[in-house]
């Protein structure tokens, strides 16, 4: 989707409105069609979704043309005789906002909803989801702040901003426009800070779009069964939306399969466990079995059962996920409830079944839209349970603290020397959102949350994309402690950038080991060799990174092996060897390696021939070498290099 310029209003030679006919206000379109689409998508509110704002601000501009010569409409006086106002551009931006407000305006019951309020009919568009381009964290708490606004105060706050009109301007523009009491919504609208700059950011251009698909699998799988399921729907559908049966009540669920009373009593929202607030004050244990249910919506039984029954029969449209090694299967019984709200632009909802914290999520106004997260978090401790991700939206996260946390603050791996940065909570203890590195296409920055817990211990958590964030330690792997202090900090940052590497991957907690120095050949300074092991919450599956960060070299160091499922550099066999190809300043390539102190010597055999005493080999080589790494413990034992 390519990019196009805002044009400014534009400036006639005469002020006054007139008739304007189809012709004048479709020109107007046309030529101004990206500013009203923006102006459009401002206004409307948040709670659609960005999809179907994106869509609905440009069925409203479509449909905004005179069915024939008209009335201009209100034209607000211009401060300056250059800022005069087309009357077919204010006919047509008075028709979208007017339109706009409309969509805003809640279903009332008994009464048939106008067309503005309904889904747009055309533009549509099947197979796919479209955004605008995620903005900085100044664009994302602006959408946050006008999302608390009533729709008239918005659509003040863009005349202001985007049109660039006064409040005289702006009285009379609401005022065409339907809007009961413009000076009230003029004066809500001063209560978010004038950064009207920002409305020209690409967060808010819905003409510059990014697509993603919907679910490709479950569309290719289920794509024969869905005509099938279309054709049972109509004669099926009442019966199935009947109070206590099939889809009424539950959502995005499939249908009920069985009658199994254990089953049933386990989606039971009245049935959910709820931990008393101060249960973790006095238990002998602190792990989310003492989380008590919080959120605004905890108390919401419809939402609850939705939750509960999307979990247990996930339908075609559910987006599901589960870490490796966490079996995405229903409850087995009454789950506990951590957290039930509404998060940026959904409903979300936490569970905890003792094995696995379950998330639910659902867009505000459209249950079709549910996903469905599954993370093993079994055998956590209170570091372990110290904060979940509650929603990743818009390249940015926000978690859920556990109770026993007192501060928390964002602090970047890549800037060791930089102070944290504090992150509000909300009285549930919801962080504001914070850029996430998990899915970040570059490492410019590695923010990770810092949390500190009542006992004053300080420890950092990291993104990798889970619902339960990694825990980031250094140290030798027998006692490994939280990289809070300057020293593990420094090591980090020749580090975090290689934790892309276990994403995804079910990863309890990342422990970053120096695990020897290196004098360089031909005076080239003292090389660092580190290992980097991901634990993972399964036991199984364990990644271990050998890494070498020559002097000078600027930013991570390099990745000289890996492998998973090895017990290199780990608490059961804390020994690691590696090697490299590294070339000096002469051109000379040399075969570079290092073990831990407790090998006696170290052979390559294969392109290059040597053997040294000790744990660390440097030997030259020729370009395009290549050779096999081997080392002998002191004990004689025979060891290969990590691979």
């Amino acid at each position: 989707m390519s990019t196009q310029e805002l044009a400014p209003p534009p400036s006639p030679d005469s002020p006054r409105p007139g008739p304007v006919d189809v012709e004048q206000a479709e020109a107007a379109l046309v030529e101004h069609y990206p500013r009203l689409v923006r102006i459009a998508y401002l206004v409307l509110p948040p709670s659609l979704g960005r999809n179907r704002r994106v869509l609905t601000a440009h069925a409203l501009v479509q449909r905004s043309l005179p069915r024939r010569r008209t009335p201009a409409a209100a034209v607000p006086g211009s401060r300056r005789a250059e800022d005069a106002v087309d009357p077919g551009y204010a006919y047509v931006r008075g028709e979208v906002l007017r339109q706009a407000l409309v969509a805003g305006l809640p279903l009332r019951r008994r009464a048939l909803p106008r067309r503005a309020q309904l889904p747009p009919l055309l533009p549509q568009v099947w197979g796919l989801r479209l955004f605008p381009r995620a903005g900085g964290a100044d664009e994302l708490a602006l959408d946050q702040r006008l999302s608390a606004l009533s729709g008239p105060a918005r659509a003040a706050y863009v005349l202001r901003g985007l049109e660039r009109q006064g409040d005289p301007e702006v009285l009379r523009g609401l005022s065409a426009a339907g809007v009961e009491d413009p000076q009230a919504a003029l004066e809500e609208a001063d209560g978010v800070e004038a950064q009207y700059a920002l409305l020209e950011s690409p967060e808010f251009d819905p003409c510059s779009l990014q697509a993603r698909p919907t679910d490709l699998m479950r569309r290719r799988q289920h794509g024969k069964a869905a005509l099938a399921a279309a054709a049972a729907a109509l004669v099926c559908g009442t019966l199935l939306g009947l109070p206590g049966d099939g889809w009424g009540r539950n959502g995005a669920a499939a249908p009920s399969y069985a009658r199994n009373p254990a089953a049933e009593a386990a989606l039971d929202p009245a049935g959910v466990k709820r931990v008393d607030a101060v249960a973790w004050r006095v238990s002998s244990r602190q792990d989310f079995s003492v989380w008590p249910a919080r959120g605004a919506l905890s108390g919401d039984s419809g939402l609850l059962r939705r939750a509960l029954a999307v979990w247990a029969r996930p339908g075609p449209t559910v987006q599901t996920s589960a870490t490796p090694g966490t079996p995405p299967g229903p409850p087995m019984g009454s789950p506990q409830l951590l957290f039930a709200g509404r998060v940026d632009a959904a409903r979300v909802v936490l569970f905890f079944d003792g094995l696995r914290v379950v998330r639910y999520a659902e867009p505000v106004g459209d249950t079709s839209g549910a996903a469905l997260d599954f993370a093993r978090t079994d055998g956590a401790d209170a570091v372990g349970s110290a904060a979940l991700v509650v929603s990743r939206a818009s390249g940015n996260v926000r978690y859920l603290t556990a109770p026993w946390v007192k501060e928390a603050a964002v602090r970047d791996l890549l800037a060791p020397a930089k102070e944290a940065r504090p992150l509000p909570r909300d009285a549930y203890g919801v962080t504001e959102p914070m850029p996430s590195p998990a899915t970040a296409r570059d490492c410019t920055r590695w923010n990770t949350l810092q949390v500190r817990d009542e006992t004053g211990g300080t420890r950092l958590l990291t993104d990798l994309g889970e619902l339960a964030p990694a825990r980031l330690t250094s140290g030798p792997p027998g006692r490994p402690a939280d990289a809070t202090g300057a020293a593990a900090r420094e090591s980090w940052a020749r580090t975090a950038c290689q934790l892309a590497a276990v994403r995804s991957h079910g990863v309890r907690a990342v422990n970053s080991w120096a695990f020897a120095a290196q004098a360089l050949p031909e005076g080239g300074g003292t090389a660092e060799w580190l290992c980097a092991r991901a634990e993972t919450w399964r036991g199984t599956g364990s990644r271990t990174l050998a890494l070498f960060r020559a002097p000078g070299a600027m930013g991570t160091a390099a990745l000289a092996a890996r492998s998973e499922g090895a017990p290199a550099c780990g608490v059961r066999e804390a020994r690691v060897l590696a090697g490299v190809v590294w070339q000096a300043r002469s051109g000379q390539w040399y075969v570079l390696a290092a073990g831990t102190g407790d090998f006696a010597a170290l052979a390559l055999s294969g392109g290059v021939e040597a053997r040294v005493e000790g744990h660390l080999l440097a030997v030259k080589a020729e370009p395009g070498s290549r050779a096999d790494l081997t080392g002998t413990l002191r004990d004689g034992t025979r060891v290969g290099a990590l691979r």
